[in-house]
Order: C-alpha cells, then structure tokens, then sequence
C-alpha cells in the first residue's frame, strides 16, 4: 500500500515539470522579451540545481529518514515554482528556475530509496516500473493541461504552469508523509550497530571515489552515463532538432512522436516486468543499449526515406520508449544493491547526479554538431555512445559473474541505510 502511495505521489509531483519546463524557454525570451541568453540560462540553472542537489539528497536520506528529506526537498522547489509567478526580473526568474531544479531533483534519491524500503525483492522492479510509469503520466498530463491553458502571449501565461508545479509538490508531499506515519524500516535497512556511519564519514574518500574503485559500480556508472547520453539527454532538442532540420518532419510529428513514447511506456510496462522478471539485471541493460542501437540506425536509415521519414521518426519514440521499460525499473535497483555499506542513498545520489551532468550536456552537443551541418556525425556518435552501454552492461555482468549476483531479479539489500528514528 505505501509503495502504491509512492508511486501516486511521484505521478503528481512530477505534473510541474509537464507543465512548465516545455514552455519556460518560450516565456522568458519571447514573452518576458528577456532574450535568448536568460531562457538559456534558466535551463541551465535548473539542471545546475539538479546535479547539486542530488547527491547532497542521497547522503541526507542515509542519516535522516528519506521521508522526511523527500518532503522538505518538494517543498523547496514548491517555494521555487510559486516565485516564479512574482519573478518580474531576469534575476529572480534565475533564482527561482534555480530553487525549482534543486527541489524536484533532491526529492529523487529520497523517494528512491523509500521505493526500497517499501518493496520486497521480489516486487521491487515492478514498485520501481510503476514508478516510473507514473511519473512519465504526471509529466504528460502536466503537458497536456499546460498546452492548454498556457497563453504565451501574456506576462502571466505561465502562471498556471508555476501553480501546477507548486500544487503538485505540496500534494505529493502530504501524501509521502501520510504514508510514512508508522512505517517500520525493515531489517535490512536498520541502522548498522557496528559503526558503519562513523567510519563511512571518516573515510578521505567521497562517493564517486567509491564508485570507481568498484569495479560492478564503476561499469554501472558507465552504463548510466551512456544510456542518458543515447536517449534522454536528446529527448528534447537533439532529436527534435534532427528531425526538423536534417529528416524534414512537420513539427506535429514532434509531438505525436512525444505521445507515442509515453504510450507505449504505458501500454508494455506491466507485461515487460513480468517477462524480463528472471532476467539478470546487466543482461537486461545490454538489451536496453541494443535497442538504443537499433533505434538510431532507423534514424540513419531515414534520411534515404524521405517520404517516410516521418513515420520513421515516430516509431523510433516508440522503439526508445521499449528500451525504457527495461531500463526503469531495473538501474536503480541494481545500483542499490552494489552500494557500499549504509550508503545506498550517496550511492544513487551520485548516479542521478552523472546522469543529469550528462544529460545536460547532450543539447549543447547536438547544437553545435548539427548546427555545423555535421548530421551523420549526430548519428555515428549516439551510435557509438549506444554501443558503448551495451560493451559496460557486459562488464557488469563478467564483474557479478564470480559472486553469482544479478542471477536473481534483484538481490535483498544487505547493505543497510542507516536511518535517524522512523520514517515519518
């Protein structure tokens, strides 16, 4: 019941970013007449918060109860997208975008963890696809509600956007705390009586040091970082931008391409949990990174297809959209149980913290390669990129295969999260 409440309050929390993030560069150049550089910028500033935040969230849901810190850090960014209905300069639209990235991603590694605590290891890749099914709804309603009563004509068009992503987060968090009022951690997630937090904070060593040094958590980093860089870090622009410039698609296609992901995400979800359910975890992650390369070679194949270019573009959302119901439910659970002892939060804290470097990084990259004309190197590179998570998906299997880790769904978490009193 609690994992369900979770995944109810993720799809709400995530309406605000549905509602605002698709129209604010709009806003703050055109509407607000603020220009190009402060849109930017507000887009920067977000992600900027983002990789902030995350890891500092990860380690703050090992020594405090994850609940409590998913609840402050949603309403930070509640308090980030309410001011920006009142931002009436560039600066405090800046500061606002700041605050709003910082909120919605410190909450992440909180209600990740929260999705361990209240799961068993044998649901616990369905709590986390269900998840993830309903944070991709909540942004696609969000959108949706958005496109329709945004008006970018006026100073307050966006206002709705803000309320959205305000209300949302004070929703969510109501409902992460009702459902944490009484929850015992279970066993595995008790507080290690042998020192463990003393010694971890002893250690001359951070997190991404750990994470290196391991060789199954160094090739998971790997795995995260290109298969951001092959999907989701072009979702937005990169892809769009190809498919209008370079394949000649109607913008329309845009957004039916857009829709037809979150419908097949929606649609296969369910039924790709129960088929993969006995599947090791870094085999499915090859099958993740090899879809991402049949995708892309169906992106090249395009441009010999004019005529169907569209259509080709369209289904290739849908074949990312396959690659993503593998891949949700399955990364961070795996993470998790690699993690070093009670640090399990830090640990996906700094994973979400690479992912979003990275995937911020992906439209500045696809801007200046195809904004120099170079489309089949837009290609030859996610290509590459692609081929890449598969190659460090097989290096985290050939790491687990001495132990025999990663044969089952997913492990029990042996290594505990450390908690300061209950989860409330």
């Amino acid at each position: 019941m609690r994992a369900m409440l979770l995944v109810l309050a993720s799809s709400i929390g995530s309406l605000g970013w549905g509602g605002v993030l698709p129209y604010q560069y709009a806003y703050a150049a055109d509407t607000r007449d603020w220009g190009a550089l402060v849109a930017a910028g507000a887009a920067s500033l977000f992600s900027v918060g983002a990789l902030v935040a995350a890891p500092i969230a990860g380690r703050l849901s090992d020594r405090f109860p994850p609940v409590r810190v998913a609840v402050v850090a949603q309403l930070i960014g509640a308090a980030g997208a309410a001011s920006l209905i009142l931002a009436g300069e560039p600066a405090t639209f800046l500061a606002g975008m700041l605050v709003f990235g910082l909120g919605l991603s410190a909450a992440a590694p909180a209600k990740q963890v929260l999705a361990l605590q209240w799961s068993s290891s044998d649901d616990r890749r369905k709590v986390f696809a269900y998840k993830f099914t309903g944070e991709a709804l909540g942004m696609a309603a969000g959108a949706f509600i958005a496109g329709h009563l945004v008006d970018l004509d006026r100073p307050d068009g966006l206002n709705v956007g803000f309320l959205m992503a305000a209300a949302g987060f004070v929703v969510s968090s109501v409902i992460i705390a009702l459902a944490g009022r009484g929850a015992a951690v279970p066993s595995e997630f008790t507080a290690d009586p042998t020192g463990a937090i003393a010694a971890i904070e002893g250690r001359p060593r951070g997190i991404l040091r750990l994470i290196f040094a391991n060789p199954a958590l160094r090739w998971t980093a790997v795995v995260t970082i290109t298969l951001a860089l092959g999907f989701y870090a072009q979702f937005e622009s990169g892809l769009p931008a190809y498919g209008i410039t370079v394949l000649g698609v109607d913008p329309t296609a845009i957004g039916t391409a857009a829709a037809v992901n979150c419908i097949v995400i929606v649609a296969i979800q369910v039924v790709v949990v129960r088929v993969t359910a006995k599947r090791s975890a870094p085999v499915l992650l090859m099958a993740v990174g090899t879809i991402w390369v049949i995708a892309w070679l169906g992106l090249s194949a395009a441009q010999f297809a004019p005529g169907v270019a569209s259509a080709i573009f369209v289904m290739t959302y849908g074949v990312f959209a396959v690659g993503e119901t593998i891949y949700s439910p399955v990364l961070n659970p795996l993470t998790a149980s690699l993690a070093p002892k009670g640090m399990v939060g830090q640990t996906l804290g700094a994973m979400a913290a690479l992912q979003t470097a990275f995937t911020a990084a992906g439209p500045m990259v696809a801007g200046v390669v195809l904004g120099a004309g170079f489309a089949d190197g837009f290609l030859l590179m996610h290509l590459g990129v692609s081929a890449l998570a598969v190659f460090a998906a097989w290096r985290v299997h050939r790491a687990l295969a001495p132990a025999r880790v990663g044969s089952e769904p997913e492990p029990p978490l042996t290594r505990p999260v450390p908690v300061a009193g209950p989860a409330a």
